[in-house]
């Protein structure tokens, strides 16, 4: 079985308001405006304790999303959005989860102040749905909503407070961190995790894909071990996935149950000792502590101390 359905990544935010441009700066340093609101004007990354309650839908420039979403919850500043039939511990799981990515070490604040500058700037917000249904009836796809919020999507069906099983991988862990790593670490980290050819991310890729592909082969070379197969998914989108497998499987999010059987289609170095002897490159990244990576994996039971 197919470890998940490619063609969703990112639904929202490539019909509706994927916003794009401005990811790449051409710089090496972390930016950093000063602006530690983002311009979101609702939450200080610096307030603690956090509170991970559900509230409503805030009014300003984020009333229309009232239209089509009841639940609303404020994570350092970045948006959780969801609809009334999206269940409230699934909701407050997706939270939590990204509270853990953003705050890894849970000492109240953010590990990156530039990362989340650089997510509230763009407003990221996670967008949920209770199911296919719920997304297809919201009516959100005939919305005039505005084109400068950075959305990702993920459906209760697939969001697994209890933890990942055989039954089923909690997608949270994956949709969550594709906001974090496209719309945090690539911007502020442009030439290092950025998701064009030539950053230090697409080049561990390239290898990882056994060279250089711009697009997605008939087949790849026996030497890959990342095989992603999704036609719709170009380059840039290769880089998240392949950003997402590399972490998750550093952090042991891959290597339980039939976990590493399921997802071998697509990736192979499913356990933190394959992904360290097989992807030195990735892993070189993703362990250097200049760009503050989480070293812990989230359990969606964010504490601070």
């Amino acid at each position: 079985m197919h470890p998940k359905s490619n063609a969703r990544h990112s639904l929202l935010s490539a019909i509706i308001w994927f916003a794009a441009a401005g990811l790449l700066s051409g710089c090496t340093d972390p930016k950093s405006d000063g602006d530690d609101t983002g311009g979101s004007g609702l939450s200080d990354p610096g307030d603690s304790p956090l509170d991970l309650s559900i509230g409503s839908v805030p009014g300003g420039k984020y009333s229309e999303f009232g239209e089509y979403f009841d639940k609303y919850v404020n994570v350092f500043g970045v948006h959780i959005f969801a609809t009334a039939s999206t269940p409230d511990d699934k909701v407050l799981h997706a939270a939590h989860v990204l509270a853990q990515y953003l705050d890894n070490d849970e000492d109240g604040s953010p590990d990156s102040a530039e990362v989340i500058t650089e997510m509230t700037s763009e407003d990221a917000s996670m967008v949920m749905f209770a199911s296919d249904a719920d997304l297809e009836s919201s009516g959100i796809f005939e919305s005039t909503l505005p084109d400068h919020f950075a959305v990702q999507d993920l459906y209760g069906f697939e969001t697994h407070p209890e933890g990942s099983t055989n039954a089923g991988f909690d997608a949270t862990l994956e949709e969550v961190l594709h906001l974090v790593s496209s719309r945090g670490y690539a911007s502020v980290y442009p030439s290092i995790f950025g998701e064009d050819p030539g950053t230090a991310l697409a080049d561990a890729m390239d290898l990882a894909r056994g060279g250089h592909i711009d697009g997605v082969p008939d087949s790849y070379s026996d030497a890959a071990w990342y095989h992603y197969d999704d036609q719709t998914c170009d380059y840039r989108c290769q880089v998240t996935e392949y950003f997402y497998w590399a972490l998750t499987s550093h952090l042991g999010a891959q290597s339980y149950g039939d976990r590493c059987e399921e997802i071998a289609v697509e990736w192979e170095l499913c356990t933190p000792e394959l992904l360290e002897s097989g992807d030195p490159a990735v892993h070189g990244l993703l362990t250097d502590p200049q760009y503050g990576l989480p070293t812990v994996l989230p359990d969606g039971r964010y504490q601070a101390d």
